[in-house]
């Protein structure tokens, strides 16, 4: 497998700047491309070892263009995640004046972060995505538009100028981007983690989603993300994305997903991994035996049971 990590480029984007906080990035080749699918299938055809993509923001949730990618195809697993905050420049050619402006780009998820930023400075001005922020500068750069909502750092990437900065809706906003591989044991339990899940229900009958969220809620697992997704089987079809407290190590977790595997259509492991902000895990007071101790401690019950050692 090359030693290298595919990611949403091009250079100059806020996923370049995040993955280079991943100490082993310095020991891999960076390469930039221009999807999340292009860089996701770079993974899956062996061109490259792993791929960073954006999964989730803090004002929109998750982005669904990555969580459609890993809900289909070849499977894949994240390894790693890193939470980014995110505040946006206005880049320009320059010379060019706020008045200047009539066009203006980013990538979609860019535009719910400044929504109401354009409102009040620029109401008239007409919006184009683009595949990434970093594009949308270069797009700028080549006069196709007239600015273009990316991080300050791209400006001088592509010989622009930031005519303003600090720009965001939402005090501390924050992006998640994941290190994504192919499927393979997952690391050691840190006390700290995360597991995530693509689930399939076998019908849509009334309740249906509460017994899937059961599952986790009797043995005390906290969600952290639920998304549904379609699954292009029709209006009405839906799959469901969803990140949990701990690792599949944990007794609980693995008895949730067993117990989810028993009555979902399907289950599509994405992998446990470290979480970004090294919070443990916590058991909630109001859901008594529920923690990892109590249930190692029923398994071997149940075992002495079966022994006739009870």
């Amino acid at each position: 497998m090359p030693a290298s990590y595919a990611y949403l480029g091009p250079e100059g984007t806020f996923t370049e700047v995040a993955l280079r906080t991943l100490p082993e990035a310095a020991t891999r080749e960076l390469i930039p491309y221009v999807s999340v699918q292009s860089a996701l299938d770079a993974v899956r055809v062996g061109e490259a070892e792993a791929a960073f993509v954006p999964i989730e923001n803090s004002v929109e949730g998750g982005i669904t263009t990555t969580l459609d990618e890993l809900v289909a195809g070849t499977p894949l697993m994240i390894y790693r995640e890193v939470l980014l905050s995110i505040t946006f420049a206005l880049l320009v050619r320059p010379g060019t004046k706020l008045s200047d402006i009539k066009t203006v780009t980013a990538h979609p998820a860019a535009q719910p972060q400044v929504r109401n930023w354009l409102k009040t400075h620029l109401p008239d001005v007409v919006w184009e995505s683009a595949a990434s922020n970093a594009d949308g500068a270069r797009l700028v750069q080549e006069g196709r538009y007239d600015a273009a909502f990316a991080g300050e750092f791209a400006a001088a990437r592509y010989g622009l100028e930031a005519l303003e900065t600090g720009i965001h809706d939402a005090e501390n906003a924050q992006t998640r981007f994941v290190l994504v591989g192919r499927p393979a044991r997952p690391a050691a339990p840190t006390g700290a983690d995360k597991t995530s899940v693509v689930l399939w229900q076998r019908d849509d009958h009334p309740g249906g989603l509460r017994d899937l969220l059961g599952e986790f809620a009797t043995r005390g697992i906290n969600l952290m993300l639920l998304q549904s997704r379609p699954t292009g089987a029709g209006i009405g079809n839906y799959c469901f994305c969803v990140d949990a407290e701990g690792h599949i190590s944990d007794r609980r977790m693995a008895e949730a997903l067993m117990g989810l595997k028993r009555i979902c259509l399907q289950v599509r492991f994405l992998g446990s991994y470290p979480r970004a902000d090294v919070r443990p895990g916590e058991v909630r007071p109001t859901f008594p035996g529920t923690s990892d101790e109590e249930f190692v401690g029923a398994a071997d019950w149940v075992a002495r049971c079966q022994d006739g050692r009870f």
